[in-house]
């Protein structure tokens, strides 16, 4: 049987501030780690939980209970990867702290006023709730010292590392005591965050709650399989049939995820686009609609996405795999938080099959691998969910009486059924409408569970690059991966010629490959990309399929090299 907050040692004011907030019994993550903290605080903890399980009451209430706020100095620092976890930290000790009004608490974080933040710091804060790269500024700036920390606090170690601050955090820890403590939560244990463990920390304590780098235990993992050209219609029909639903849809890359938003909201979806491009202020009114349910699905990258504390979420999709296959827990844990149920859907082209079994091994769970829904299953998911929101709407008889008499006149001639049918029909004509001859989209399983012939569709390039300018397939290959940033891009056969070649790429990149390659430069040569003659599917041809990387020469690439001078003119009107 659980134990409450009280057998595990919280004293009575902050008991009656949890209470305030609906705290009743400690989650697992909570009842394992608290007793460490309040009875000896000279241990290191490594504790892997995901994202929503309690982390922060985990740790933030012992912290509060220790603090002693007898002096200014600094005691406890706890870093986490984004502004948006930072401040919710913060908020959090600070609610935990409620009847015990003399503990300072300060939020450091890029993106404000960091002349008022100084100023905060230098009254003095015992707790500070930071990200690392403006708390190494404050350092720098010799605003803040750390040589008073009795614990530090690495929270989503593991994203805090996917997103490049191993350095900042190397620095920040360097400028802490020997003798300190350091706890350490993270939803996975990647050979990074496992690094970062054995070199700063004391023999810790491990505690896991769940399977190491598993999902969380609530979550339904589903997977539609579509053709590569189908998946922005696969979205829409997913949306269409949870009318409820508030959810996240991941996006791999600021243009793809700027481009589903758009098409989304210009379709008449309630869609808000989270990216790196958009400004502090841009984001913070996203959010700010997102939190409050004016906008029910967010678009994001990984990275933008990334310390997003948001409650209820009902649905993450999936829109492409993220490029680590890891970060599909991160994804799917944003949903089932708190012991609610939600669900993880993927949309996976056919060629990408191998990646759900990769995925199912990581998370000890199988995907549910679901048909697409149809027309006819969508209206009736509609038009049920309209008759729910009309039979529970509250009426006010205040207001409406006055209006009523005129109304009745007006539809006197109308019987009960026929005003039914009216009723339903202003709203869901539109679905009917939409989906009344709408094609058939999923994809089929073979008896031996393959997906028969693959369905990618190359675009073919023309690039004004060749053999001297020193360009191998493996180069070029290069210059796609680093041109993009995306590891992940089907390529097709490159032909490589004396003074320009070509290239094929799945075209779901198309654009991707046009943009990425403006004003790029190549051993100080201008880089030229434009679209060549027609499309290719790869079952007619045999092309050798390979992905965006090249870590090895071992790849069977299909490309010819030019042996004649006029192969150069015939190709250049070819391309033209």
């Amino acid at each position: 049987m659980s134990k409450t907050f009280e057998e595990l040692g919280i004293e009575d004011k902050i008991l009656k501030a949890i209470k305030e907030q609906g705290f009743e019994t400690p989650m697992p993550v909570q009842e394992e780690v608290i007793p460490h903290l309040l009875n000896d605080d000279t241990h290191d903890i490594v504790a892997l939980a995901q994202t929503g399980t309690g982390k922060t009451a985990a740790f933030g209430l012992p912290i509060i209970q220790n603090v002693d706020s007898s002096g200014k100095q600094t005691q406890y620092l706890i870093l986490s990867p984004t502004r948006e976890l930072c401040l919710q930290i913060a908020d959090d000790l600070s609610g935990y702290a409620k009847y015990k009004t003399d503990i300072k608490i300060a939020a450091v974080f890029g993106g404000a006023s960091i002349d008022r933040q100084i100023q905060m710091l230098r009254k003095g804060a015992h707790i500070i709730s930071a990200t690392p790269g403006r708390l190494l500024d404050m350092i720098h700036r010799k605003v803040v010292k750390l040589d008073k920390i009795r614990t530090i606090v690495l929270d989503e170690a593991d994203e805090m590392l996917n997103m490049g601050f191993r350095e900042d955090l190397e620095s920040i820890l360097s400028e802490t005591p020997s003798g300190k403590n350091t706890l350490l939560f993270s939803a996975t244990m990647p050979r990074e965050v496992a690094t970062i463990a054995n070199r700063y920390m004391k023999k810790p304590i491990e505690i896991t709650i769940g399977k190491r780098n598993a999902g969380a235990e609530n979550v339904n993992h589903i997977a539609y399989l579509v053709q590569s050209k189908d998946r922005y219609l696969a979205l829409k029909r997913i949306v269409d049939f949870h009318p409820d639903i508030y959810g996240i849809v991941f996006c791999r890359t600021r243009m793809e995820t700027q481009e589903v938003a758009e098409s989304l909201m210009k379709d008449g979806y309630n869609a808000e686009p989270l990216h790196g491009d958009l400004t502090q202020i841009q984001r913070d009114k996203v959010m700010g609609k997102f939190r409050i349910r004016n906008v029910s699905l967010l678009v994001a990258t990984d990275v933008a996405a990334r310390g997003l504390d948001v409650d209820d979420l009902t649905h993450i999709i999936n829109y492409n795999f993220p490029e680590e296959l890891e970060i599909y827990t991160h994804r799917s844990g944003r949903t089932g938080r708190a012991g609610k149920a939600g669900t993880s859907i993927m949309i996976s082209s056919t060629r990408e099959k191998h990646k759900l079994a990769q995925i199912e091994k990581k998370l000890g769970k199988q995907f549910s691998i679901l048909p697409i829904p149809g027309g006819r299953e969508i209206c009736e998911k509609q038009l049920f969910h309209l008759i729910d929101k009309m039979e529970k709407v509250e009426v006010d008889d205040l207001k409406i009486n006055s209006f009523l008499p005129a109304i009745y006149k007006k539809l006197e001639w109308l019987d009960r059924e026929e005003l039914i049918k009216k009723f339903v029909s202003v709203e869901f004509n539109r679905f009917l409408d939409y989906y009344q001859n709408a094609p058939e989209l999923s994809v089929k399983m073979d008896g031996k569970g393959s997906r028969g012939q693959s369905d990618t569709e190359y675009t073919r390039f023309f690039i004004n690059l060749g053999e001297m300018d020193d360009i191998k397939p493996q180069n070029l290959i290069g210059l796609i991966n680093d041109f993009t940033d995306i590891r992940t891009i089907e390529i097709g056969q490159i032909e490589i010629l004396r003074n320009f070649s070509f290239f094929e790429v799945d075209s779901d990149f198309k654009e991707v490959i046009l943009n990425s390659f403006q004003g790029q430069v190549y051993k100080k040569r201008e880089v030229v990309v434009e679209l060549a003659a027609g499309k290719s599917k790869s079952s007619g041809r045999g092309a050798k399929k390979k992905r965006g990387s090249f870590s090895s020469q071992k790849r069977d690439i299909k490309f010819s090299f030019a042996k004649k001078k006029n192969k150069k003119d015939r190709d250049r009107n070819r391309h033209r």
